[in-house]
């Protein structure tokens, strides 16, 4: 796998992670989450798509995308929701919850991440045995943001849940955040929100390592496709240098293969030709760069690869609908 390719796309599409409570569950417990698409903005505002996240750090629950079958965890083990799915965590298989958005709408806490029993309203569970103190789950709880427009490969490839197990070891970097993380919502030192932000997000990448590692050969994904051989490198050439004038001749030689093997084999794990996958990331490339920098558009065009302005900007609005300055000044509303 190109290590690189994963970390230039999760840098450009801005990955970020917050943790935002550790949450204890008694004997029987269940917590039902909304779409992430209707908690977005309130979380993690200005942020395009969100995808929430539970650590097991002690004891056992299950967890289910709404009306899919649950999946059983154990301490140590993470899931993901990596489409922003509603989604059900319970002490046992087959609960269902009741979903309230008034609580994301709460004003921050000054601190995160914060603690919070099961009588806490925030943490959406329902209480199902008042009298009972014993906790058969702890979870620390949050959320990766990340751009999912104008293109994201690696969101496609990932499925509706995301399970990570635990491993063995005194050596497990996963463990190793759990303990900050719980330590973090009990003393809230100077500085903590800031680094356990960057820890989740370090976090993130070891999780599509794991992922990577338990992948079963073949399938057809773009996830997959940076471990082949070929389309890996193919990849690889085009993220690190998508201003250049690449044609299917001469990626086909850089990696070499012959056009039309190149071409099925790139279409059989990203969905896209060679040269389609190219011009959309270049408009994510340019998307950042309208973003963050004061550059023109015409500079811009030039670094990602079109001879014109024109030719830029027409290619731009296909993919957002929008030409490049009127993009702009929307985000910079959206962000403000």
């Amino acid at each position: 796998m190109s290590q690189d390719t994963l970390s230039v796309v999760l840098r450009c599409v801005r990955l970020r992670g917050a943790v935002f409570y550790h949450v204890e569950g008694d004997t029987r417990w269940v917590s039902e989450s909304p779409s992430a698409l209707e908690i977005a903005n309130l979380i993690m505002p200005g942020v395009e798509h969100v995808m929430a996240y539970h650590v097991l750090t002690q004891g056992s629950c299950w967890a289910s995308v709404v009306d899919e079958p649950p999946v059983a965890l154990h301490q140590g083990d993470v899931v993901i929701f990596p489409r922003g799915d509603p989604h059900v965590m319970s002490s046992e298989p087959g609960m269902r919850g009741q979903v309230d958005l008034t609580p994301y709408a709460l004003p921050r806490p000054e601190q995160l991440p914060y603690f919070a029993s099961q009588r806490g309203s925030s943490l959406q569970m329902s209480r199902l045995n008042p009298e009972q103190e014993q906790h058969s789950a702890t979870l620390v709880c949050g959320f990766f943001g990340c751009d999912a427009n104008p293109f994201n490969p690696l969101l496609d490839s990932l499925p509706h849940l995301l399970h990570v197990r635990a491993r063995e070891g005194a050596d497990d970097w996963i463990a190793h955040f759990i303990r900050f993380a719980l330590s973090e919502s009990i003393h809230k030192r100077p500085g903590g929100e800031a680094l356990l932000e960057r820890l989740s997000e370090a976090m993130f990448v070891e999780l599509m390592r794991r992922y990577l590692d338990t992948m079963p050969e073949g399938q057809p994904t773009w996830l997959a496709g940076l471990q082949d051989r070929y389309v890996g490198r193919a990849l690889a050439l085009l993220h690190q240098r998508p201003g250049d004038a690449w044609t299917i001749d001469k990626l086909a030689a850089r990696t070499g293969l012959s056009r039309s093997a190149l071409h099925e084999r790139f279409a059989r794990f990203t969905g896209h030709a060679p040269m389609h996958y190219l011009a959309k990331w270049r408009m994510q490339v340019a998307a950042g760069l309208l973003r963050q920098t004061n550059a023109s558009v015409a500079s811009i065009a030039l670094e990602v690869g079109y001879e014109s302005e024109a030719a830029f900007s027409r290619a731009f609005r296909r993919e957002t609908g929008l030409p490049p300055a009127t993009w702009k000044r929307h985000q910079d509303h959206l962000a403000r």
